[in-house]
């Protein structure tokens, strides 16, 4: 995604979702995104939230570089990259991103970097915590992304997938 600062510098944001239940589990705001800092953004939310089996995304270099190519194979992560002008191919986050752009962005002014990744990381919080959402019976997502361990068992449930644009 895209924005602006008052100086007319561009705002490009990251945004990261999971799929299963909802959650927006980051946005990166800075004046631009490489391939550098999807890999730190990715391993930060593998560590904290387990591997997942399919991570989906767009076909932006950040995202197709030989580097994270190559790391999501090591770790076992199969890719599923959108074709090109297909969005629908990518709806979650698709939707996602127009409730940023109608929610947030659209609505506000940003002078600095720094404001931006205030407002956006404030915006993300009530998002998962707060906001409803109709496709989780008017809830917010973030209490549906810890589920209740199920009787007697002693395994960790990991999400299934990861979308990325």
């Amino acid at each position: 995604m895209m924005a602006r600062t008052t100086d007319g510098h561009p705002l490009r944001l990251l945004t990261v979702m999971d799929e299963y239940s909802g959650e927006c589990l980051a946005i990166d705001v800075g004046r631009r995104i490489t391939s550098d800092d999807v890999l730190e953004r990715l391993t930060e939310l593998f560590v904290l939230r387990g591997i997942p089996a399919y991570l989906r995304s767009d076909n932006g270099p950040e995202f197709t570089a030989l580097v994270v190519r190559e790391w999501l194979e090591r770790v076992g992560v199969k890719t599923l990259y959108i074709e090109p002008g297909s969005p629908w191919e990518n709806g979650y986050i698709e939707s996602f991103n127009g409730k940023l752009q109608d929610e947030l962005l659209n609505l506000e002014i940003f002078d600095t970097v720094l404001e931006a990744k205030v407002l956006v990381e404030r915006w993300r919080r009530h998002y998962n915590a707060v906001r409803p959402h109709s496709s989780l019976g008017y809830r917010p997502p973030a209490p549906e992304a810890v589920l209740p361990w199920p009787s007697g068992s002693a395994s960790l449930r990991l999400q299934a997938m990861v979308t990325l644009t």
